[in-house]
């Protein structure tokens, strides 16, 4: 089944006010760049973003803070963005904070069709307030539940037109999850090959995970902070 849409608006022509959407990255890296720009252009607000974190001010998720499109965000880390910050004390954005490794596993568990799962992280926390807790082994658990999304929306580095794909090194991050745990998945690519020209044992997402799949262009592929050490 050929899976490739004719770019990005055209792959969130469906997304609507108030939807849930994961989008995959970590920082800066390996983003959906034209997706969230496409979602930008559309103006669908009241979303629910489900990252590990919020981009920056102007770039990333930050483009649709300052528009005003997103209603609450669920992530793990959010020092980057200043208006995030605003948003957040000022009571305009729903926040929900959630330790690294339960987010990556809450996305895996929906992936996998498991409803609930039992961690350690944040026992003890705010973040367990209102959560069933118990103990196993002398130690205490709380249930995180699986974590679904009506859409996720990723960038891997090459797909066939089948949809299955292949990411370059650390670009898989949270992405590769999230592609198993949306209703409808979304992937913008840098490359598209015929069926056949990728390796099977390079496969990090098959195809029966993705439904839509474009070739992204003019990537800016920026990080959050750059560091340079000057040599006398």
């Amino acid at each position: 089944m050929n899976k490739i849409v004719n770019g990005a608006d055209e792959a969130i022509h469906d997304i609507s006010d108030g939807a849930t959407i994961m989008l995959g990255g970590f920082g800066l890296c390996g983003i959906p760049e034209n997706s969230i720009n496409a979602l930008r252009r559309k103006g669908c607000t009241d979303l629910t973003c489900i990252s590990n974190n919020a981009g920056v001010d102007d770039f990333g998720l930050g483009l649709l803070l300052k528009t005003r499109q997103i209603k609450k965000m669920m992530s793990s880390y959010v020092g980057e963005n200043e208006e995030f910050e605003r948003q957040l004390l000022s009571g305009e954005l729903e926040v929900e904070l959630i330790p690294q490794g339960t987010l990556a596993t809450r996305i895996q568990m929906a992936g996998m069709g498991i409803p609930a799962f039992f961690t350690p992280a944040g026992f003890g926390t705010e973040i367990a307030e209102g959560k069933p807790i118990k103990e196993f082994n002398g130690k205490m658990y709380l249930m995180e539940n699986a974590l679904h999304a009506d859409f996720a929306i990723v960038k891997a580095w090459k797909a066939d037109r089948y949809g299955n794909l292949v990411f370059r090194k650390t670009t898989r991050n949270f992405s590769t999850s999230m592609a198993k745990a949306g209703n409808i998945t979304i992937v913008e690519v840098e490359e598209i090959v015929e069926p056949g020209e990728l390796d099977p044992d390079h496969i990090h997402v098959a195809g029966i995970y993705v439904h839509r799949v474009f070739k992204g262009t003019n990537y800016e592929k920026r990080i959050e902070r750059k560091t340079i050490q000057i040599k006398n």
